[in-house]
Formats: C-alpha cells, sequence, structure tokens
C-alpha cells in the first residue's frame, strides 16, 4: 500500500509527464488518474483540484530548494539550485507559467519566496537597525524582482547563466543594504 507522500509524488509525476505535450488548462483529472494508474477519488483525497496539485509540485521541487538555503550566508546556494531545477524542468516549468499566467504563478509562490526571502532581509535588518516597515518593503521588493528574473529567465529573455544573475543579484542585494545602512547612519 502507498503511503499518502508516495501518491502525490505519483500524481505529481503524472501531471510532468502530462505537461510536456499538453498545456495544463487542457489537461483532465481523469486524464491525469489514468496516467498516474489511480483512480479520481485517490485524486481528491490527497488534492483539492489541479491547481492544488501543481502547487504541492513546485512547493515539493523547488521551493525546498530556497527553504533549506535561507541565511543570509548560503541563500544563493538555494537560489542556484532552484535555477538548476526549472532548467532541468523547463518544459514542465514554462507549461505552468503559459497556461497559468504570473498571477496565478505569484499566489501559488508569493508567500514561500517572501518569507524566505524575509529571512534573509531580516537578517541584514537587524545589523542595520532598520525600521520594520522599511524591511517589509525591501521584503516585497526583493521578493517580487527575483520572482520576475527569474521568470525573464526562464522564459529565454535572458542569456545569463544561473551563476552569473546570482552574482548579481547577491551584488544588487549587498549595494541596496549598505546604502541603507549609510543613509541610516547619517540620519
Amino acid at each position: 500500500m502507498k503511503n499518502s507522500i508516495e501518491t502525490k509524488r505519483i500524481l505529481a509525476t503524472s501531471l510532468k509527464e502530462l505537461m510536456k505535450t499538453k498545456s495544463f488548462e487542457k489537461i483532465s483529472i481523469r486524464e491525469l488518474t489514468d496516467n498516474a494508474g489511480v483512480n479520481r477519488q485517490t485524486f481528491y483525497y490527497h488534492f483539492e483540484d489541479i491547481y492544488d496539485l501543481l502547487k504541492w509540485t513546485f512547493q515539493q521541487e523547488a521551493l525546498q530548494l530556497l527553504a533549506a538555503h535561507e541565511s543570509v550566508n548560503v541563500w544563493q546556494e538555494g537560489l542556484l539550485q532552484l535555477f538548476h531545477y526549472l532548467d532541468e524542468n523547463r518544459e514542465f516549468s514554462t507549461c505552468a507559467l503559459r497556461s497559468l499566467g504570473r498571477s496565478h504563478l505569484k499566489r501559488f509562490f508569493y508567500t514561500d519566496i517572501y518569507n524566505i526571502i524575509g529571512r534573509v532581509v531580516s537578517e541584514f535588518g537587524e545589523k542595520l537597525h532598520a525600521p520594520k516597515d522599511y524591511m517589509s518593503f525591501l521584503t516585497h521588493f526583493f521578493t517580487v524582482s527575483l520572482a520576475s528574473l527569474v521568470e525573464s529567465w526562464l522564459m529565454g529573455e535572458m542569456d545569463e547563466t544561473p551563476e552569473k544573475l546570482i552574482e548579481m543579484i547577491d551584488l544588487f542585494i549587498q549595494d541596496q543594504l549598505r546604502g541603507s545602512k549609510l543613509r541610516i547612519e547619517q540620519q
């Protein structure tokens, strides 16, 4: 007998396989469950709908890469692993992006990415003694910027390697935080 996590992974694998050949919105629950070798009841026992499955799949496979590397010292490694995941699963990822659009993907991931980036910014913010509302703004800004950058790279609008992008992102964040520190010290 399969456990819950194993069943969810089977359904996620089925979804990824189907998304290689057709758009997300054209995949039916029946087709998904037939491909996975489970019945519809099993699907609905684990997920509310196909969007819930898509969200779970990205959270399990991609967002956990960031969560495992969320401190100031190692977040870059998590982001690098996320880029590599997206590259290895490019068909699945671009299909999801094209089918759902940015607003749906933002709804799926915003909270998770915001929390991870928030912890990084918070660690810097404590050193700077910066106001909480400013740290909240920076977290939102970096989250939205990062999501758009990843989307642009995934859609082929940027030629840089993941390593180069992370180097530039890190430099940008450090410059922003150094500037914040200077401004706060001059007040």
